[in-house]
């Protein structure tokens, strides 16, 4: 089965210190202690076998979070998923990797079919399903989380627990996290980056401001100012959203950080944060990661934000980065265009399609070939300037372009995806299904409809083996 269990990992001992700290504000006010979180993180895994597979349909709330915190400290393995998935995806993942258990908000257990409820705690409960252990799971696995938004593939990243670890570890090194810290969550907890901020300042003792409030709901203003946010991060849309609500005149003498990650920020929106952030005495990093390497691998130091405008920055601690020409020879120039390689301890175990898979060891021995095309500068600076896969960032959500077009061809038998960052366009071939279409990939990739722009085309331009022209879409 692989390796001993991985020592570098969030368990209950590195927590135990921070007892009396507060670890959860609620956006009603209720306060919990890392004592109290862990009394009951010791309740919900004597409820459950170690080394079983367990679906969290999470959210921002303390269940979820507890839920997640008692499954990594005991050896149970989560898979992280949007608790508002659209039910024909969450029973396809359920056919295919057959969890044997559920951990879902209170008002949704009587959703679930085919089970039986053996808890209720805070506002989750735990449901046993009847599949039987037809796998084992490696020793090392650790958490599951999704790779191409929620297009409904099947596809997980495998991440262990010393990547869990060792990705925390780092992100509180460089931005110098200690128990004072606040961040509020303005991302899910199903996302890489949003569960990296819970994981960051959680072994540092921090108070985690927890809600799923809308950054455009008056409700999440209130909240931040009233429990003093020293940080909020967020993706590229984030920060347009923040633009339109005149962030930049709000008086939050109390937020200290910034951090943006998920895409690239268009410069002139990087510029005018950065300038921000300098005028008003904060730190605005700028990040750049992938799922599969436990959330991020670079940073910007906020000393650089305007000098460095556009970069993606230097590899975080413990990590190392390399480029690569089309033949694999090592890039030692600057200036000169080639693949971003990553090699470090938070780099995942590979992919998972099926069950059978959570028992194989790590293919990727710590080495990550990102599909991003990069250069860097004189001084060592990373810059990303294109992608060599079919990968576009939705809001934050990392979109397979091949999958969403599979996904459409259940509703429409010919059309083709592409796109950039924040905008994927999709055309088809029936004018009539144009309105249907963007509800239908709205709903099931759970991702805004503003991101998808429909077009009618004549025809799908494609070649004599039937494979489509994507160079010859029109703009």
């Amino acid at each position: 089965m692989g390796s001993k269990l991985q020592t570098k990992m969030i368990t209950r001992e590195k927590l135990t210190p921070y007892s009396k700290n507060i670890a959860v504000v609620t956006k009603d006010g209720s306060q919990y202690s890392y004592k109290e979180i862990l009394s009951t993180t010791d309740v919900i895994s004597e409820n459950i076998e170690n080394r079983s597979l367990v679906f969290c349909l999470a959210q921002n709330s303390p269940g979820s979070l507890a839920g997640y915190l008692a499954f990594v400290q005991n050896k149970i393995v989560p898979l992280m998923l949007n608790s508002d998935l659209d039910s024909e995806l969450l029973d396809k993942l359920i056919i295919t990797y057959k969890p044997e258990y559920l951990w879902v908000p209170k008002k949704d257990k009587n959703l679930i079919n085919n089970g039986k409820v053996v808890l209720n705690i805070l506002d989750y409960s735990l449901i046993k399903l009847s599949f039987n252990k037809e796998y084992l799971l490696h020793d090392d696995l650790g958490l599951l989380l999704t790779t191409s938004g929620s297009t409904g593939s099947p596809k997980l990243v495998k991440l262990t627990y010393e990547n869990i670890f060792s990705n925390a570890e780092s992100i509180s090194k460089y931005l110098s996290i200690d128990e004072n810290e606040r961040p509020i969550t303005s991302l899910p907890m199903h996302y890489s980056f949003g569960l990296s901020i819970i994981n960051s300042h959680m072994i540092k003792g921090a108070t985690i401001l927890l809600t799923d409030s809308s950054l455009m709901k008056r409700e999440f203003w209130s909240f931040l100012q009233t429990y003093k946010a020293t940080s909020l991060s967020g993706i590229p849309y984030t920060f347009e959203i923040l633009k339109k609500l005149r962030f930049f005149k709000m008086d939050l003498p109390y937020l200290k950080t910034i951090t943006q990650a998920g895409g690239k920020l268009n410069d002139d929106l990087n510029l005018e944060f950065s300038e921000f952030c300098k005028n008003e005495g904060k730190r605005f990093f700028v990040m750049y990661g992938q799922t599969e390497a436990t959330a991020r691998m670079s940073y910007l130091p906020h000393e650089y934000s305007i000098t460095k405008l556009g970069s993606m920055g230097i590899v975080i601690p413990g990590g190392e980065f390399s480029l690569i020409d089309e033949n694999g020879n090592i890039i030692e120039e600057h200036g000169k265009k080639g693949e971003l390689v990553y090699k470090g301890k938070n780099v995942s175990m590979g992919y998972a399609v099926s069950r059978a898979d959570l028992a194989k060891g790590d293919e990727n021995n710590g080495v990550l070939v990102t599909g991003d095309i990069a250069k860097r500068d004189r001084d060592g600076y990373y810059y990303i300037v294109g992608r060599k896969k079919r990968f576009i960032k939705l809001f934050g959500n990392r979109v397979n372009l091949d999958e969403t077009e599979r996904l459409l061809k259940n509703v429409i038998s010919d059309c083709a995806c592409s796109g950039r960052d924040d905008e994927m366009v999709i055309y088809i071939t029936d004018k009539s299904k144009l309105k249907k279409i963007n509800r239908y990939i709205a709903e099931k990739t759970s991702i805004n409809h503003q991101a998808f722009i429909v077009k009618y085309v004549t025809e799908i331009p494609k070649n004599s083996s039937g494979k489509t022209i994507y160079s010859k879409l029109p703009n």
